[in-house]
């Protein structure tokens, strides 16, 4: 039994918030089929452009493509009126609707919340957008580097005397989007037990963000300072609290907050002097820092990690990607798993977070090839195969 094997989400989404988000309702069992447009504008001109090499490399790209694991795929083409029918015989018999368009387009192809939700009232509709369906913002365009500069986020992230650094795009369209796009569902599906309704999640990344930044906008309200980029004591401040260069020239991280494990790391490293000025500023705290950085380049990274990884104090190795999947503790977790294809042999993928003693997830199928499932999801709701071929002659799918 997966916890939920009995919900069908319909993903209209396209970049990484929305197909993340349906990832993890994926990865929990949920049906979700992605619905696809035919290889029409923008991507029928690239398609026409590929090589068969390069042909062969996306098709390699998309099996390692973690985000459409565990989905079914169909193509629609929702401009075709045919194509809205099936659509709205699927919504029918969905629990769940994703979209991340630009706010307005939904209408636009006609499958928006109002018209959805008259023919199937449990039906929730989740919108994810950068700003959220209202507001001055609504349609202005962006990517996670614009909604976690509105949010405050990027501006407190780098070092103090430099700008701000890029932090991948983790904050806004994964964790501001995505992850709370998938809470937003799964709390809606509980409260839909008791009131037997759907009803319509409008999530922003830029929100998203913001309540991640609670507890800095807290401090920064109740403390009247406000946090700031390479001076506060989470955003390298403070010399405990930081990454330092190691005789490799790699880096390891430095945690020790609290004046025990601060202690800890003094003495470990030949510093008693320093044990007792966790709360140093000024010119001594630099003489703090000096002390660690130049320790640190004694040894190498790993050396130094094996060397502190007993003395009690929060250290980490600063990996680079690819050497993240050999660390013992993330194997032991069993964060990344090789899962069998028929055409690339093992295809390895980031594993689950979530970990659930009774009901646990499962990674049960890898991406789909875009239509894979069309006739499949459709013959399900009814549909005969002389209705498919209309569809298909009307040019509503491929």
């Amino acid at each position: 039994m997966l916890p939920l094997d009995h919900i069908r989400v319909l993903d209209l989404s396209r970049l990484a918030p929305g197909p993340h988000c349906t990832m993890l309702l994926a990865d929990m069992g949920a049906d979700v089929i992605r619905v696809e447009e035919p290889g029409g504008g923008r991507r029928a001109v690239i398609e026409r452009e590929r090589t068969e090499q390069d042909a062969l490399a996306e098709e390699r790209r998309e099996a390692f493509n973690a985000l459409n694991r565990n989905k079914r795929s169909i193509v629609l083409n929702l401009k075709v009126p045919e194509a809205r029918e099936a659509f709205y015989t699927l919504a029918k018999t969905a629990d769940v609707v994703v979209e991340g368009f630009r706010p307005g387009v939904v209408q636009r192809l006609g499958v928006d919340y109002e018209r959805l939700s008259a023919l199937n009232p449990r039906l929730i509709y989740c919108s994810i957008s950068g700003y959220g369906q209202n507001g001055p913002y609504r349609l202005l365009v962006g990517h996670d580097i614009n909604y976690i500069a509105v949010a405050g986020a990027l501006g407190i992230t780098g070092p103090k005397d430099g700008p701000p650094a890029i932090p991948a795009n983790l904050l806004a369209d994964y964790a501001g989007g995505g992850l709370h796009a998938a809470l937003a569902i799964c709390v809606a599906l509980i409260a839909r037990e008791r009131t037997g309704r759907g009803q319509y999640l409008d999530l922003a990344m830029t929100d998203g963000v913001l309540t991640l930044m609670a507890a800095a906008f807290s401090e920064s309200f109740g403390m009247g300072v406000p946090v700031r980029r390479g001076a506060h004591r989470l955003t390298g401040g403070n010399p405990h609290y930081s990454v330092y260069e190691c005789a490799d020239g790699r880096y390891i991280a430095v945690g020790a907050n609290e004046p025990w494990f601060f202690e800890n790391l003094c003495r470990a490293l030949g510093g008693e002097e320093f044990a007792g000025d966790h709360a140093a500023t000024g010119e001594r705290r630099e003489q703090v820092r000096a002390f660690f950085r130049k320790t640190f380049k004694t040894r190498t990274r790993d050396e130094w990690f094996a060397y502190l990884f007993d003395k009690d104090v929060c250290v980490a190795p600063v990996y680079d990607l690819e050497e993240v999947p050999h660390d013992p503790q993330v194997q032991a977790r069993q964060m990344f798993v090789d899962v069998p294809h028929p055409q690339f042999g093992s295809v390895r993928q980031v594993g689950l977070s979530l970990k659930l003693s009774e009901t646990p997830g499962a990674i049960r199928r890898l991406p789909p090839r875009r239509g894979e499932h069309t006739d499949e999801v459709l013959r399900s709701v009814g549909w005969d195969d002389e209705r498919i071929a209309a569809l298909r002659a009307a040019g509503g799918t491929v």
